[in-house]
């Protein structure tokens, strides 16, 4: 996260009806925050919506105003590039052979982003998703466009992940895990469930050592919105429950 962002008035500012710049206005890798395109606004559904269609996200960090980022290149993890190492196909057989572990879809969101928010993580001191974020992608949740994979055991929540999905894009935000694998495992599960359902690409959006090691790698800003495009322009995924069957999509490979 940006420590502290340049005087907002070499970015647009947006106001309640101001519209996104060109993502190509982002600010470039000579600058102090590459990606940044814009500040202000709000975190309306509406300006959610509007933000991912064009490829951008908010972040920023407490005591900030709101940054909206469109980074070039992008980290995606392509479904069927998917990585599972031996050791982690032995840990997912194990879990889904087991009574005691299934995997659950949106059935205990509002966790998974309390978690998502407060585990702690190597070389970070605060987190991204601060409260007006929680909200927010509460409110959109609860109107269909916000989902939580949820890794459980003994009937208890030990990880788990959320995203954006518009159309046949899944924009992953963040993961947590309170058990060895929990949240490989619940992404493991999502690969599984975009498989089936015809979802392609998953969004990553900034590129991490974890990611890359299980697949995800950089594409250019222009065939990310290509992709984007096309994919957000598909139906809407109906039915948002994880089935035994779609393991078969990674353990099957």
């Amino acid at each position: 996260m940006v420590g502290e962002v340049a005087d907002s008035t070499e970015l647009t500012v947006l106001l309640p009806d101001t519209p996104f710049p060109a993502i190509e206005q982002a600010w470039g890798e000579a600058t102090p925050a590459p990606g940044l395109l814009a500040v202000g606004g709000d975190l309306s559904i509406g300006r959610l919506r509007q933000a991912y269609l064009q490829g951008i996200f908010p972040w920023f960090s407490e005591g900030q105003p709101i940054l909206w980022w469109s980074p070039h290149p992008r980290m995606v993890l392509k479904v069927s590039d998917f990585k599972v190492s031996r050791s982690f196909k032995k840990t997912l057989k194990a879990f889904v052979n087991q009574e005691s572990g299934c995997i659950r879809i949106d059935s205990a969101f509002e966790q998974v982003l309390h978690h998502c928010a407060h585990t702690p993580r190597q070389g970070q001191a605060g987190t991204w998703i601060v409260p007006a974020m929680q909200a927010a992608y509460t409110r959109w949740h609860h109107a269909g466009a916000v989902h939580s994979f949820e890794t459980w055991v003994d009937n208890q929540l030990v990880g788990g992940l959320y995203g954006v999905c518009l159309g046949r894009m899944f924009f992953g935000e963040s993961m947590f895990a309170l058990q060895t694998d929990a949240s490989k495992v619940a992404l493991a599960a999502l690969v599984c469930f975009c498989r089936h359902h015809g979802v392609n690409w998953i969004d990553c959006q900034q590129n991490t050592r974890h990611l890359a090691s299980m697949g995800a790698a950089e594409v250019a800003r222009a065939d990310f919105q290509r992709h984007l495009a096309t994919a957000t322009a598909q139906n809407e995924i109906q039915e948002w429950v994880f089935h035994s069957g779609y393991w078969e999509e990674v353990l099957g490979q």
